[in-house]
């Protein structure tokens, strides 16, 4: 018998570490691509889809696609897509020649804001308490969180070990995403999943006291309360995440990417379409009512979570605080995402908007391109 012929693979080139420490998805030539394929390229995933879907009304208003500001915004090379909600109205739309309005776009960071809605709940059937610290419900954790209270979790209010800092490639939010599939294990840094990670983190110094007087912005603070609130509710996160997909009354897919072992990754994993992420503001607007007539979160805390901010964001975007693991001016609600996405809700008009883009420099970071994008469309929000 011949002898059988060797097998040859090759590294998947989505996911292989290249030039600045990043997978090919994230190099600033192929972001676009990675960002509109980001639902389908990392190496778990979930999809998940509502069962009746909250019908909208095309109503759309002109002056909103006249507006310099818009017409600036949507004009750029970064733009994909934007979606104007009033309730169950469609005021506005546009999409780039390469995007369209039911194309999955991932929306990063503004997943976070589905633990708002679930430790709301937890807070207000009295079994989470915010002043308790993270090693009460899990004792297991490492250092970098035993101390810290949940409060300080969710308000992006403490310092540790884990740096986010995109112009750093080997900051440890890039690290982490071997364990979100995100990009390839190596030997130095091998396959491990999101609790092993969460617990590695370590405290730096003699305390958790984040002393900038500003947020200290960490994604793994978001999967950290993820596994509290799985711990403490006895409930999944993928049952906590189809009863929101339910109450958000989403038209597409509900794409989510997990870790080896199935945890979602509730940090940046979720890819929605422009007008299902508007779907998810409307949901803000009625402070956790959802579609399907169950209420998920807690009116409450949603409201307490304008009222009481927490710490400011670094200049310039400093007029708005992160909050209960949202971003707030007092009135919107909302949060942005690496690279160019916004979503705001405000629940006084019943507006939200979202907003698609792709930030192709080096970094994937301008921040006064940011703060425009969260000007404009406040003054949407407040205006129509």
């Amino acid at each position: 018998m011949d002898q059988e012929k060797p097998v040859f693979t090759y590294p998947n080139p989505d996911l292989n570490v290249t030039h600045d420490n990043k997978a090919r998805w994230n190099q600033p030539n192929t972001r676009r691509h990675g960002y509109h394929n980001l639902y389908r390229i990392p190496r778990y995933s979930l999809s998940f889809r509502a069962a009746n879907v909250l019908h909208l009304e095309t109503n759309i208003e002109a002056s909103i696609g006249m507006r310099p500001d818009v017409k600036k915004m949507t004009e750029t090379i970064h733009f994909s897509g934007m979606a104007v909600l009033k309730g169950q109205e469609l005021i506005f739309e546009r999409y780039a020649d390469d995007f369209h309005h039911t194309h999955p776009h991932t929306i990063m960071s503004i997943s976070k804001m589905t633990l708002n809605l679930i430790c709301g709940e937890l807070i207000s059937q009295g079994l989470l308490d915010p002043n308790k610290k993270v090693k009460e419900y899990l004792p297991e954790i490492g250092t970098g969180y035993a101390e810290a209270t949940i409060q300080q979790v969710l308000n992006m209010d403490l310092s540790n070990s884990y740096s986010e800092d995109y112009s750093d490639p080997f900051a440890s939010s890039f690290i982490h995403e071997t364990t979100l599939g995100w990009r390839l294990p190596t030997k130095k840094i091998p396959e491990i999943n999101q609790k092993t990670f969460l617990s590695s983190i370590e405290q730096i110094g003699s305390s958790l006291e984040n002393k900038t007087g500003y947020a200290d912005y960490k994604s793994a603070n978001t999967d950290v309360l993820a596994w509290v609130a799985e711990t403490v509710s006895k409930r999944s996160l993928r049952e906590w995440m189809i009863n929101i997909v339910e109450a958000i009354g989403i038209e597409g897919n509900w794409h989510m990417h997990t870790d080896r072992d199935g945890f979602p990754v509730v940090d940046g994993g979720v890819n929605l379409c422009a007008r299902d992420l508007a779907r998810f503001g409307q949901l803000f607007c009625r402070f956790g009512m959802g579609a399907d007539g169950n209420q998920i979160g807690n009116k409450k805390y949603i409201e307490n979570t304008r009222k009481n901010p927490g710490p400011k964001n670094l200049p310039p975007k400093d007029f708005y605080n992160y909050s209960n693991q949202t971003m707030t001016n007092g009135t919107w609600l909302g949060h942005g995402g690496y690279g160019g996405q916004f979503m705001l809700a405000n629940p006084d008009t019943g507006i939200s908007v979202s907003f698609f883009s792709v930030l192709q420099n080096k970094d994937a970071l301008d921040l006064d391109y940011s703060v425009d994008i969260v000007k404009m469309m406040e003054k949407i929000a407040e205006e129509y």
